[in-house]
């Protein structure tokens, strides 16, 4: 298809004299549905390739030239190029924040004097008058009026984000108004640390990696009654020579203002051999009950032996019960014998070491409290008797 009539002053441009017999002549040709050229005469004057696609069976390439010693004829054939319109003119700029998933509506208002108007995302068009350009089903046209051209983008996401310009044709001269979407993304922790199990003493380090736009802020704190604030602003967590105080939860944040932070949650456990705190004789009758109990601390839990005179005593024994668990033990005499009194040790030991304690059985009044493998030997009560008869002879 060949034009053979190229305008030759401005005055025909603004008459829409092109685009009318342009518009007819394309029609005819390709048998396409109603096509839309936007801003044909800054488009010529600018001697510009622009490939535009039309709503339904074709896709039309036109290849524009403007010589004005040679009239070379404008052709109109089909292709499969994608949408792209390179014309824009500086307007009214903002910004809109939206957050992602949401719904967006971009507003253009208008008057009578406007003959025709479309909606653009970078070069790519939207809408051009009632009739949609592209094949986004998300985006719809809400009002074609006299005083507003709106259309809406639904279940936005972060790649809609750049600028939208409402372009629209006067009988003076093109106008546009543009605004820049800038989409908001909740945070979401995509890459965080495993629950982690380390001897005392070693090094640790935890990471949580976050996306989200905004850029969130990262945060790590211990989960502890003892801990106070947090213990890191940052994406890295490092802890130096760990202690067994410092095992525990370790809670990583993220957030940037869009929505509620998100928590997530790292499981420090810190191994250290056993400690015996608490060692407990007692002093038992004859013929009555009797328990010694032995408590450690330790991480893995502590195993616990039983041992009088350097023999272990065995889980059976007759009238010797020894009960485990994972911090206690206790050994269970029920029936106290004179062949029962004396000293036991207690043994705790787990893979990162050992520690023992001795603990007394004794008659009612022999011997006191045992704690930490150390004995407190008290006075003899049966004693006191003959010191005050001696007293009483002295005088």
């Amino acid at each position: 298809m060949h034009l053979h009539h190229i305008p030759e002053n401005e005055a025909e441009w603004d008459r829409g004299y092109v685009f009318f017999l342009f518009y007819l002549q394309c029609k005819a040709q390709l048998l396409a549905p109603r096509i839309c050229f936007l801003h044909w005469k800054e488009v010529f004057l600018r001697r510009e390739s622009v490939c535009l696609k039309s709503w339904g069976i074709h896709d039309v390439k036109v290849n524009l030239s403007w010589d004005t010693q040679h009239a070379v004829p404008w052709n109109c054939t089909t292709s499969k190029s994608e949408v792209d319109l390179t014309y824009s003119q500086s307007g009214e700029k903002r910004q809109e924040n939206i957050p992602s998933a949401h719904k967006q509506v971009a507003r253009c208002t208008i008057d009578n004097r406007v003959t025709r108007v479309a909606w653009l995302n970078r070069s790519t068009i939207l809408y051009a008058g009632n009739d949609k350009w592209c094949l986004d089903p998300r985006v719809v046209l809400l009002s074609n009026t006299q005083t507003q051209y709106s259309i809406e983008i639904q279940n936005v996401d972060v790649y809609d984000e750049g600028p939208y310009t409402c372009s629209v044709q006067t009988d003076n001269h093109p106008k546009t108004s543009r605004v820049h979407l800038i989409v908001q993304v909740s945070p979401k922790i995509v890459e965080i640390s495993s629950d982690i199990s380390i001897n005392e003493g070693n090094n640790i380090s935890l990471t949580c990696i976050a996306t989200g736009r905004p850029e969130p802020t990262v945060t790590w704190r211990h989960i502890s009654p003892k801990a106070v604030g947090f213990v890191s602003e940052d994406e890295y967590l490092e802890i130096q020579g760990i202690t067994r105080e410092q095992s525990g939860d370790y809670e990583c944040s993220a957030s940037n203002d869009v929505a509620a932070p998100v928590v997530r949650r790292v499981k420090v456990t810190v191994n250290y051999p056993p400690y015996i705190s608490e060692a407990k004789g007692t002093g038992v009758p004859v013929g009555q009950k009797g328990t010694l109990q032995c408590e450690a601390s330790a991480v893995p839990s502590a195993e616990f032996q039983w041992y009088k005179d350097d023999k272990r005593l065995i889980e059976g024994k007759k009238g010797v019960k020894v009960e485990n668990r994972p911090f206690l033990s206790k050994l269970i005499f029920f029936n106290v014998s004179e062949h029962d009194y004396g000293n036991y040790t207690c043994v705790a030991s787990n893979k990162l070491g050992h520690t023992n304690a001795s603990i007394m059985l004794f008659g009612p009044g022999a011997v006191s409290e045992v704690s930490n493998g150390t004995s407190r030997r008290a006075g003899c009560v049966w004693l006191l008797p003959l010191l005050v008869l001696h007293l009483l002879l002295k005088f």
